[in-house]
């Protein structure tokens, strides 16, 4: 039988081939069943699916082959059935099925069914990714820190909630927009991003978001495996109130160093003039001075030798004056090397010199404003920081090292030095204008050796301090007593003080006696009289120690004129003068 067509007649076996060619071709698996469910038709794609070749298929039950199969149902219902998902010998499959109708009446079922493994995998693939995109979100939108992500070229594509709140710039705004566009546009003072983009590298710097907002932003590059610059990852922190914060710790910071230093030296302040010990004349005359000048801001030069005291006479004036609650700062001007005495006078902004705290640090000046600033062994001050000091004192204003800002100040100077200034000034060693400015009131305190009236009430004072320190209950021989008061104390005061304590530290007896003073102390001392002294003067000094000396040893003014080879007469009558004699 032949059957014809355009090009010609087609016999019935070629027909056949070309429908098997043309079914075998198909990607799909198609499976057809008579009325009585026998596989009529299975093409090439069915038989990979279920594992059957064809010829052991044709003409066998479907249920047989195929259980799970619907075609029996679709003979029974005569309705098409769509996307149904099977597994098929371990394969996923998606299977339709329809009704074979030939002119209205049942002649069997059709499936066509698809393997969908791939698309299965695909799609978990799918979730899996979706499910992955939607953590990363949820994870960049909990971040406290601010997310800006751009592509190569600098197109925004996304920011998290985080830089919206830190920036005030909403996503709307910028999505999609190129930074470029968004510098111009003064939404930024400058970008991050165009400088990766340039640079290739991770870059931090701050950032104007529209004219006031400060940013910290650190902006990272992301490559491809080519190397191409993919995406530009920006990590964003408000430091607007970071610096404030900044600010005021440093602030903070200076203002605790001036506190510690006021109350470091406040409470070596407990003095009062009742707490200085004197008796002599001498002495008498310069606290009464150091109380007049309390009153006044003029400056004071306190001048003496080591150890006289002139710290004690600078505090007495500042606490009789500006009071305790003024700060009262002391630099001893000799203890610190050169190239460090201006910072610590004058302080230093941040960065300065190396070293230098990033803050700066206030100087002296600075800590003792509206109080006062004590300059000990002033005569140790180089002539550079001299003109220094003068301009500080002229214009009660200072300027920090390496600074630009000039910082008044109000401070009252009293300076000390156990140096001869008025010779330096001659030598050069010190500017005259600095000198007449600091010796406004000058105040010179007497050696002890000048002031022996005052040595038995500072051995009482200081055996009295150290008894109670220690919880000792010593005295000191009157031999003893008078051997102090003859010796020539060249560290003065401040020698009394140390030796006391080191006799009453080391005695094994409560009476210490002569025989523990320490060697050189102990030698018969050489009276010398004071230099400057007119000759006759000098004469009648030597005359009484000498008859003193004598009494003390001999304890007879008989004995001592005939010692010294002297009438007896010219030994009372002299005695008598000198105050040897009571009467």
């Amino acid at each position: 039988m032949r059957i014809m067509n355009k090009k010609g007649a087609v016999s019935l076996p070629e027909l056949e081939e070309q429908f098997h060619a043309v079914i075998n071709s198909v990607q799909n698996g198609i499976m057809a069943v008579d009325c009585q469910g026998i596989l009529t038709l299975v093409n090439k794609m069915a038989e990979e699916i279920l594992g059957i070749k064809r010829e052991n298929l044709i003409g066998r039950s479907v249920v047989e082959v195929y259980p799970e199969t619907l075609l029996l149902g679709i003979l029974e219902s005569k309705k098409p059935l769509l996307g149904q998902k099977l597994i098929v010998n371990g394969t996923v499959v998606m299977a339709n099925y329809a009704p074979i109708l030939v002119n209205g009446k049942m002649n069997g079922a059709v499936s066509v069914f698809q393997d969908i493994s791939v698309m299965e995998n695909t799609s978990k693939e799918l979730n899996y990714v979706k499910s992955l995109s939607k953590e990363l979100e949820a994870i960049i939108n909990s971040s406290y820190d601010g997310m800006f992500i751009t592509d190569g070229q600098g197109n925004v594509l996304r920011l998290n909630s985080a830089y919206e709140r830190i920036t005030g710039i909403k996503a709307a705004e910028v999505l999609g927009r190129n930074m470029q566009k968004l510098v111009e546009e003064n939404y930024y003072d400058q970008s991050v991003t165009l400088r990766v983009m340039n640079e290739h590298r991770v870059i931090t710097l701050n950032q104007i978001v529209r004219g006031d907002q400060k940013i910290l932003v650190t902006g990272n590059p992301v490559f491809n495996e080519q190397g191409e610059l993919v995406r530009v990852v920006t990590n964003v922190r408000d430091v607007t109130e970071l610096v404030a914060l900044q600010e005021q710790l440093v602030e903070t910071r200076a203002q605790t160093l001036k506190y510690k230093t006021e109350l470091s030296h406040l409470r070596l302040l407990q003095l009062g003039a009742d707490d200085i010990i004197y008796r002599s004349p001498i002495m008498e005359r310069a606290i009464e001075l150091a109380l007049k000048v309390a009153d006044v801001d003029s400056t004071v030069l306190i001048t003496g030798d080591s150890g006289t005291g002139k710290e004690v006479i600078a505090k007495l004036i500042h606490k009789k004056g500006l009071g305790l609650t003024r700060p009262f700062i002391k630099i001893n001007c000799a203890a610190i090397p050169e190239q460090l005495l201006e910072s610590e006078l004058f302080g230093y902004v941040g960065g300065a010199f190396t070293g230098a705290k990033k803050e700066g640090k206030p100087g002296m000046f600075e800590l003792a404003h509206n109080g006062t600033l004590f300059l000990d062994e002033i005569g140790d001050l180089p002539l550079m920081l001299q003109a220094k000091i003068l301009r500080a004192i002229q214009e009660k204003a200072i300027m920090r090292v390496g600074g630009t800002r000039s910082i008044d100040v109000n401070v009252r100077i009293i300076s000390a030095t156990n140096r001869n200034l008025a010779e330096m000034v001659k030598t050069g060693q010190f500017r005259q204008d600095l000198y007449y400015r600091l010796m406004v009131v000058p105040i010179h305190l007497p050696p002890l050796s000048e002031r022996k009236e005052d040595i038995p009430l500072l051995i009482r004072t200081f055996c009295d301090r150290f008894n109670k320190r220690f919880r000792f209950e010593k005295k000191l021989s009157a031999a003893l007593i008078d051997r102090l008061v003859e010796y020539s104390w060249p560290g003065n005061v401040r020698e009394l003080e140390n030796l006391l304590e080191r006799m009453i530290v080391t005695a094994s007896t409560d009476l210490i006696s002569v025989e523990q003073l320490p060697e050189y102390v102990n030698q018969k001392m050489t009276f010398i009289p004071p230099k400057g002294g007119k000759l006759k003067n000098s004469v009648e000094l030597v005359e009484a120690h000498l008859l003193a000396e004598a009494f003390k040893e001999h304890l007879s003014w008989q004995r001592v004129a005939e010692v010294l080879g002297v009438d007896k007469s010219t030994i009372f009558r002299k005695a008598a003068r000198y105050g040897l004699i009571k009467k």
